[in-house]
């Protein structure tokens, strides 16, 4: 107990379970900055990826339960228990949700040069075409495939899936205008709504998005339909209470710096500010809510 009431006592390491330069791992390097300056130790950002997250996941449930390793969780995993017939770690067991860091949208997007103008002309168009549209994804069962399947699903019309080995390609293949449609993350495809190369015809969170005001949520025009994208930290199973907290609240307020919390803002994300308590039932509806979605699409993954 002394020494967990000194903790940390040498620097902790965060686990991002992605390639270096991505959205997460562009996030996680945000937040370990404000948590330098809450712990007074250093924050390590660790890059182990493969496997759609499981790597990374299941280094960190692997992992000593000292309070010095971290994983930079994100709704994949939460799709991963249903997607994945077998992962050497148990999401649910394994690992202990500690503190939640922001959520962001999908945002259906076509090229600038798409007959489609609106949310409304695209569910239309898709139903009138003849042959079934395109649409990218980062690979199967990625957000912007399972996003996108909902959205089939609830618009009665069938799309063909060309899944991407990541979402750079898929962000490249419909501005060459490879396909007809992408569903993704806010950050990725941003800069192309900016520069009138894409068009924004709706995003999937319940809410509309800031950088986005006139895009509307894809749940104005049908009715119940939201994806919401998320980042969390969690630890390892059977990391003391009082190591979790005290982390809960350190991430709490990182996150509430201004510096910090300008950046993350500033890349369309919406902030979190969760208790510890309230996350075990959190994590429970998203790995039912991934679920299903993960059940809609068909998608499987070995």
């Amino acid at each position: 107990m002394a020494a967990e009431a000194k903790w940390p006592q040498r620097p902790v390491t965060l686990i991002v379970p992605f390639s270096p330069g991505g959205s997460t791992d562009i996030t996680a390097r945000i937040v370990a900055e404000g948590l330098r300056a809450q712990l007074g130790q250093p924050v390590i950002v660790e890059n182990k990826a493969g496997a759609g997250g499981n790597i990374g996941a299941a280094y960190v449930a692997q992992s000593k339960p000292d309070g010095y390793t971290y994983l930079f969780a994100t709704n994949a995993h939460a799709a991963a228990v249903t997607l994945y017939e077998s992962v050497n770690y148990d999401f649910q067991k394994d690992l202990a949700p500690v503190a939640q860091i922001v959520s962001f949208p999908n945002v259906l997007v076509v090229p600038a040069t798409s007959p489609a103008k609106s949310l409304e002309e695209f569910i239309d168009y898709a139903k009138a075409a003849p042959q079934p549209l395109n649409y990218g994804s980062a690979g199967i069962g990625s957000s912007h495939h399972l996003a996108t399947a909902l959205f089939e699903q609830r618009i009665g019309a069938k799309m063909q899936h060309v899944p991407f080995k990541g979402g750079s390609p898929a962000n490249l293949a419909i501005l060459s205008g490879q396909i007809d449609a992408n569903v993704a993350p806010l950050m990725e495809v941003y800069p192309s709504i900016q520069g009138g190369k894409l068009r924004a015809l709706g995003v999937t969170t319940s809410d509309r998005a800031d950088l986005l005001p006139n895009a509307p949520a894809i749940g104005e025009v049908l009715d119940g339909y939201e994806v919401t994208l998320w980042s969390g930290i969690m630890a390892p199973s059977g990391t003391s209470e009082q190591i979790q907290q005290a982390m809960n609240e350190a991430v709490r307020k990182a996150l509430k710096s201004p510096a910090i919390a300008t950046q993350l803002k500033d890349l369309g994300y919406k902030i979190y500010d969760e208790a510890l308590e309230d996350l075990g039932p959190m994590y429970e509806r998203e790995v039912k809510n991934w679920g299903e979605m993960v059940r809609v699409s068909g998608a499987k993954a070995n």
